[in-house]
């Protein structure tokens, strides 16, 4: 079933190996830039946190981060997204994109400054403002990025991004550091957003200069059109995601929602290093796929086996050492985390069980249905919070994996109508990558139990169950065939130096 998957994710037919080569290797520098910019921003992350901000603080500005990003996921306006798709790309175009891109900073801005005072009065917190007309600030230097980076993306010039999120991670960390330690409080984080956005914006244009001579609108309407579907869909997820913060906020207060946002962000940021920056990868690949008229499922299996078999034991072992992991890593103010971080972990199992389900229906041409879907995905998650926060912050995160068993019956059969895949296949491959995380877990869970509990257990303990536990489960990956080893072991063949200790099979596919 697996050896006729098309070659741009990874298949093992001969005389495809410069396509195969190329996503792998764009793999490696996507998923080398990721770890990097984690590093950065979990290392800045913890220093805040234990020394200088309390979770009243942290809550206060992700309010402010939460209004704001409702509001700019339509700084994007699905750019990135248009321009990986066209199939004859000119610089007439490049240059609509990039006056497009400029236009909706401004809006995005003005939107965000003009919720500063309305966002202060609703929770009776006046630094509030100062923090919206920060982070307004900060998007006006999103057109830099934006036409540079999809312009990257649809090349599979991943070093440049590799630059590009590097260098706003160093810039972010560093600031938020720097400023936190001063005495800036929340504003601390409020500037340190402006720090990436500018960073960002100049390392995109120097790795890839595409900033227009000129504004040019004519001609824009196919450019419209599209970021006008796509941004609704952006605003209904938004809506979902981003809401979460605000509502904890006003039902329980800046410190609940300070707690609930660094649960939140820690199991985002550890998903992200595991497999976020594959996704970028993923888009033109199958955008190449498609223009070739070879069917989707094949390769979507492949996809679902990565994410599966990699996602699965990082996330479950994240909710089985969350206990630690906050004691040891933020201090005891921070302890109540724990255990909302645990379900989120959990929560994270299931939304990673179905990749890729807001691209591949673009792709296909069922954006309309997609919104459809979208609308009321956002009803279910925003009402299952608010029911959840009557129990208080512990509720509002259990509410999330209510949410994603929802999520997934909503989207399994429309995932499967659209690309095709093998039922039968699809779960072969859960039952393996469960195993495998079963696998990955057996060590720390024998810890806990002969060893040290989770409330007693030393950073050195936990780190050396964490390692046998990966030993566990690459040992698993093999027992069990598991379709995820080849992709790995084939990214890790693009890997100079490291390419010699993998099989030959692997470095040819």
């Amino acid at each position: 079933m697996m050896t006729d998957t098309p070659d741009d994710i990874g298949s093992h037919a001969p005389g495809r190996e410069a396509a195969a080569m190329s996503v792998r290797g764009a793999a490696v520098w996507a998923m080398a830039g990721q770890y990097l910019a984690f590093a950065i921003q979990f290392i800045a992350s913890v220093v805040i946190s234990r020394f200088f901000l309390t979770p009243g603080e942290v809550g206060l500005f992700s309010i402010g981060l939460a209004t704001a990003m409702i509001v700019a996921v339509l700084q994007d306006f699905g750019l990135s997204r248009y321009i990986s798709g066209l199939t004859v790309l000119d610089h007439h175009e490049i240059a609509r994109c990039g006056s497009v891109a400029i236009l909706f900073s401004l809006l995005i801005a003005a939107i965000v400054a003009a919720t500063a005072l309305p966002m202060a009065a609703t929770y009776h917190e006046a630094r509030l403002i100062p923090i919206l007309l920060i982070l307004a600030g900060s998007y006006l230097f999103v057109p830099l990025s934006v036409v540079p980076m999809a312009l990257m993306a649809r090349a599979m010039q991943f070093r440049g991004l590799f630059a590009v999120n590097v260098g706003a991670a160093l810039a972010q960390g560093g600031v938020a550091v720097a400023l936190a330690a001063a005495g800036y409080s929340s504003f601390a984080l409020a500037w340190a957003t402006v720090a990436a956005a500018a960073t960002r914006g100049i390392v995109a244009q120097i790795m890839q200069p595409s900033w227009p001579r000129r504004m040019r609108f004519d001609g824009i309407g196919q450019v419209l059109g599209f970021g006008a579907r796509t941004s609704v869909l952006y605003l209904t997820g938004a809506l979902g995601t981003r809401t979460p913060d605000l509502i904890v906020g006003k039902a329980l207060g800046i410190t609940a929602v300070g707690l609930y946002s660094r649960a939140v962000s820690l199991s985002d940021q550890f998903r992200m290093l595991i497999s976020g920056a594959i996704g970028s990868v993923f888009f033109p690949a199958f955008a190449r796929i498609r223009d070739r008229g070879e069917p989707l499922g094949p390769a979507y299996l492949r996809v679902c086996a990565g994410y599966s078999g990699v996602v699965w034991p990082g996330m479950a072992g994240l909710a089985m050492a969350s206990e630690p992991i906050i004691r040891l890593l933020y201090g005891p103010a921070w302890l109540r985390t724990a255990p909302l971080l645990a379900m989120i972990a959990l929560t994270e199992i299931m939304l990673v069980a179905l990749p890729l389900v807001s691209d591949l229906p673009i792709l296909a041409g069922k954006l309309n249905q997609l919104l459809a879907r979208n609308l009321i995905d956002t009803a279910m998650s925003v009402l299952l919070l608010a029911i959840g926060c009557r129990w208080g912050v512990e509720g509002a995160a259990g509410s999330r994996l209510v949410y994603a068993l929802f999520w997934f019956a909503l989207y399994f059969r429309f995932m499967h109508r659209i690309v095709g895949f093998d039922l039968g296949g699809l779960m072969m491959i859960y039952l393996r990558s469960g195993l495998a995380s079963l696998a990955a877990l057996l060590p720390l869970a024998l810890t806990y139990a002969f060893w040290a509990p989770p409330e007693a257990i030393t950073f050195a303990q936990l780190a050396l169950a964490s390692a046998i536990g990966v030993v566990c489960w690459l040992i698993s990956l093999v027992l069990l065939r598991h379709p995820a080893l080849g992709e790995i072991l084939g990214m890790a063949a693009a890997v100079p130096m490291i390419d010699r200790c993998i099989p030959a099979r692997f470095r040819t596919a």
